[in-house]
């Protein structure tokens, strides 16, 4: 994986904090002059411009959809206070945050989207296993992604870590991502989650996944979960014609990250599990 791979994921993931340049370059193996300097090359972008216009873009959304507490907003984009908080909004939009959650709009607005990771790095396909699993539920946080932007996905799970371990039901230190494609529309939900033994007393905002006993062919994700876009499309491109299965009733992939895996850092026991029918199409 790219140091600039690295950081691009680290910032999605964390950005709802402050963030040092010093961390970043660290999580990505660099100094912060190179770090710099390559991510510049590689995006076309200054490090720090895109932190900051990441978090303003983020801020504005909330804003527009009439978040109640601008300070609320302004301590989640990495702001102490509410003037400093104005102050960068009026600088990167030319307006201020109290008029834009009045107006309830953001066109005019040039936002700053989260630099499409998957392009930067590939994934080598590795072999699966193929097991079968009894049914089992999933609760956890989602939202919809238009297509093309799944680099929005970290942020989601930065918010869902804050739940994790202390979801009512929740079976194991596991967690699963589940991509569907929404009927009738472009574009995909993603849902991050966990295995739960009832899905009652869940936090507000959580949705529950029944997923049925089925057989899966489980891909290891061998390098950066920032990489995994990549693995989950060759098992569809590549693997899934040449195996001779199809799909099997669940028909959506899901993500599966062992105990062992780190958000912090990325690294960890990553699979990518593609549901099969039980019968192979040809021989």
């Amino acid at each position: 994986m790219h140091p600039v791979a690295k950081a691009i994921w680290y910032i999605e993931s964390h950005f709802g904090r402050a963030i040092a340049l010093s961390e970043i370059a660290a999580m990505a193996g660099m100094s912060r002059h190179h770090l710099s300097r390559r991510f510049s090359e590689m995006t076309g972008q200054n490090l720090n411009r895109y932190l900051r216009a990441r978090r303003l873009s983020v801020a504005a959304r909330q804003l527009a959809g009439g978040a109640q507490n601008i300070l609320t907003v302004a301590l989640e984009a990495g702001y102490g206070s509410h003037e400093a908080f104005t102050r960068a909004f009026r600088e990167e939009f030319g307006l201020t945050p109290e008029a834009l959650r009045a107006r309830r709009d953001l066109s005019g607005l040039t936002l700053q989207e989260p630099i499409r990771m998957s392009a930067i790095d590939k994934s080598n396909l590795p072999s699966p296993r193929i097991e079968t699993l009894d049914a089992f539920v999933i609760a956890g946080l989602g939202a919809d992604f238009e297509p093309g932007k799944a680099a929005g996905i970290p942020a989601l799970w930065q918010k869902f870590n804050e739940y994790f371990g202390h979801i009512p039901g929740q079976t194991d230190k596991t967690a699963f991502g589940l991509c569907r494609m929404l009927p009738g529309k472009e574009g995909f939900r993603y849902v991050a989650g966990v295995r739960v033994a009832r899905s009652d007393d869940l936090p507000a905002g959580f949705e529950t996944i029944h997923v049925p006993a089925q057989s899966w062919a489980m891909f290891p994700h061998e390098s950066h979960v920032n990489g995994i876009a990549a693995t989950a499309d060759a098992a569809f491109r590549t693997w899934l014609p040449a195996s001779g299965r199809t799909i099997g009733p669940f028909p959506d992939v899901l993500e599966f990250y062992g105990e062992d895996f780190d958000p912090e850092t990325g690294v960890g026991r990553v699979e990518i599990w593609l549901p099969l029918a039980d019968q192979m199409t040809n021989s």
